[in-house]
């Protein structure tokens, strides 16, 4: 892994993620791919190159992997789980049809690729308890489908094209770098925004509820 396009570069994870490898693959180049809605900045834009990368524009990510050498792609694009609940299709259709592109430039340029999935890929009927990897995946969310369908999707070019990918199912992740965007664990961010700025905060969760977090970095 020498030159990286990460697409998603500025979204929930993006950022800091996109740093942290500038820092541990300094001869390399680390592509922070965006989309104008949501442009890099400061140490972000100043650190490295970046490139307007729209997962679902397949040419578009076709040509920054060719301009580049990529041969490693990160796709980091998603509508979280709750934004995902509000608008379902346009979640599929990034969350599936885009990485159906990033595939398949991969497949035709030579790259590997590494989509996170996520514990949302799981539903009520997933055993609770020492939770086996392949289990029954029956999610009840949009978010938890498209991540079910990403790692088959995934798979599926591996075991047919032979495309090296991979994926770690994630619980919630939070960091205190970037503002609540939509996500089932925002709350644990937010309440530290809402004390400063209200003086109060009220817990959306349960007394007593449990929720696996990963705090980044």
């Amino acid at each position: 892994m020498k030159n990286v396009l990460i697409i998603g570069s500025t979204g929930q994870i993006g950022s800091e993620f996109t740093m942290k490898l500038r820092s541990i693959i300094p001869n390399g180049q680390i592509i922070a791919g965006y989309i104008p809605a949501a442009p890099v900045k400061g140490e972000l834009k100043e650190s490295g190159p970046s490139e307007i990368v729209d997962i679902t524009n397949a040419q578009q990510i076709a040509d920054v992997v060719e301009k580049y050498d990529v041969d490693t792609i990160y796709n980091l694009a998603a509508l979280l789980s709750a934004v995902a609940e509000a608008k379902p299709q346009l979640a599929w259709h990034i969350g599936i049809g885009g990485l159906c592109n990033v595939l398949e430039v991969a497949r035709e340029k030579k790259c590997a690729v590494f989509t996170p999935s996520s514990i949302g890929s799981f539903g009520p009927s997933t055993p609770k308890d020492k939770t086996p990897q392949d289990t029954i995946q029956r999610p009840t969310t949009m978010y938890g489908v498209t991540k079910v369908s990403g790692e088959l999707l995934s798979d599926y070019y591996f075991k047919r094209f032979g495309v090296d990918t991979r994926s770690v199912r994630f619980p919630g992740l939070i960091s205190n770098v970037t503002l609540p965007g939509g996500g089932t664990t925002d709350y644990a961010v937010d309440i530290y925004y809402k004390a400063v700025q209200d003086g109060s905060f009220v817990c959306p969760i349960k007394a007593g509820t449990y929720m696996d977090m990963m705090y980044m970095p």
